[in-house]
């Protein structure tokens, strides 16, 4: 019987636990400062980790209109990081194995130069590069971009399928062996292996090709991390690892067939799709010291803090008409992402929270908590995988450095002692190390 093995990424994201970084072991400056990234990327690297990735959101995490004369809400510490993609060729050329996955909108983007950019990337990397596919859900990501408020959820996961196409059809624009550069006959590459695309279609005319021949991995692989209906049919058929919110081993399930048996509807093969359920790791020597320290990091959060930012997180639905000792208000359909509106609603039920307790759940991470010694979460680890509620975790550390120590230095090792995560590489490109399709 063959053992069945964890798939494992790192997400790094500064402020991500909203108290953590005040820890006096935390180093804030991450955000904006490549050298701490380079140090995160290779301890995962040492960890033999699928990849690293990276979230982004292009705009101050703030609501002038809902956050007006609020210190805390205005000064959310998510909101200062680079634009990822800009990181990635840096971590490339300090890493060897490990992936590289970065965020980019498809409704602040356009196509050709998405496709170009991670085309190039992985070519940096050498067959390392993914694209992390979203379509936004913050409005004032919008008002970056000429508008006043933000495209309707379903115009953007319109535009989105026809962009991820735009995209591919880019990446499929040369056939492996077309360039040459043949010194001897002086053709450079055989034109009739460089396809022009000539998309026209509802949003897009895009002409092609790429200027750089096809990539290492032919077409770097595609996350995504949607949970409404138009996500999950646009993952099913496009995406390569989708990240997903449950919190209930039943629920991570549910998700995980689902998404399997709409890419079979798709002709794709569901085993070559990976459901990776995002985790925060808090780890200690015991469950006890592990406990004590998520509710020290917990206090470190400012009241108003957590408000605004779930605030943020419903869409714009104002918890402070309400009494944020009581018990969590119906919340109406918003523009927002639907998946952060419904875990709202699914935490605050099934633990019994309150507002301000809800608030605090989600300024400590969107995903499950974790929490204790090395061998009790891979315990959780282990049986979310023997389960079949997933292929594997989105780990997100609370702070760097010692976050990231703790659960790559900790936690992986005691997975590779179970046998159910890799002591070696054995692939050379981001594909083949997570048993992806290849192109």
């Amino acid at each position: 019987m063959t053992t069945k093995m964890l798939r494992l990424a790192l997400f790094l994201f500064p402020g991500y636990h909203m108290g953590a970084w005040r820890l006096p072991d935390a180093i804030p400056e991450l955000d904006v400062n490549i050298e701490h990234y380079v140090r995160a990327a290779q301890l995962a690297e040492a960890a033999k980790m699928d990849a690293i990735f990276f979230e982004d959101q292009a705009a101050v995490r703030r609501s002038n209109e809902i956050l007006a004369g609020d210190t805390y809400g205005a000064a959310n510490p998510r909101s200062i990081h680079f634009d990822p993609t800009v990181v990635l060729p840096a971590l490339a050329m300090h890493t060897t194995h490990l992936g590289l996955a970065a965020t980019a909108t498809a409704t602040f983007n356009e196509p050709f130069n998405i496709a170009r950019r991670f085309a190039s990337i992985d070519f940096i990397s050498g067959g390392r590069a993914g694209w992390n596919l979203v379509t936004s859900f913050n409005q004032a990501e919008a008002q970056n971009f000429g508008l006043d408020a933000h495209v309707e959820h379903a115009v953007r996961y319109e535009r989105a399928e026809e962009f991820v196409d735009v995209v591919t059809g880019l990446w499929d624009s040369w056939e492996p062996d077309a360039v040459t550069r043949d010194k001897e006959s002086g053709a450079y590459f055989d034109v009739d292996k460089m396809h022009f695309l000539q998309h026209e279609g509802e949003l897009f005319k895009v002409r092609g090709p790429l200027p750089m021949g096809r990539s290492p991995q032919g077409r770097p692989a595609i996350f995504q991390a949607g949970a409404s209906e138009p996500g999950r049919a646009l993952a099913a058929r496009t995406a390569d690892v989708v990240f997903t919110l449950q919190s209930q081993i039943e629920e991570a399930r549910a998700f995980r067939d689902d998404i399997r048996a709409r890419a079979a509807r798709f002709g794709r093969d569901p085993e070559k799709i990976k459901i990776m359920v995002g985790m925060t790791p808090i780890v200690a020597d015991t469950d006890e010291d592990a406990v004590a320290l998520q509710d020290h990091m917990r206090s470190l959060i400012p009241a108003e803090l957590a408000v605004a930012d779930l605030i943020a997180l419903s869409g714009g639905f104002d918890f402070r008409d309400y009494d944020l000792d009581g018990p969590m208000p119906e919340l109406p359909e918003s523009n927002a992402g639907k998946s952060h509106r419904q875990a709202i609603i699914d935490v605050a039920k099934r633990n019994g929270l309150s507002i301000l307790e809800t608030a605090r759940y989600f300024a400590e991470g969107s995903y499950l908590k974790m929490v204790g010694a090395p061998s009790t979460i891979a315990d959780t680890m282990q049986e979310w995988l023997e389960a079949d509620a997933c292929d594997g975790f989105l780990a997100v550390p609370t702070h760097f450095p010692t976050g990231v120590e703790d659960f790559t230095q900790r936690v992986v090792p005691e997975l590779q002692r179970r046998g159910i995560f890799r002591t070696e590489y054995t692939g050379t490109t981001l594909r083949e190390n997570l048993g992806l399709e290849t192109f």
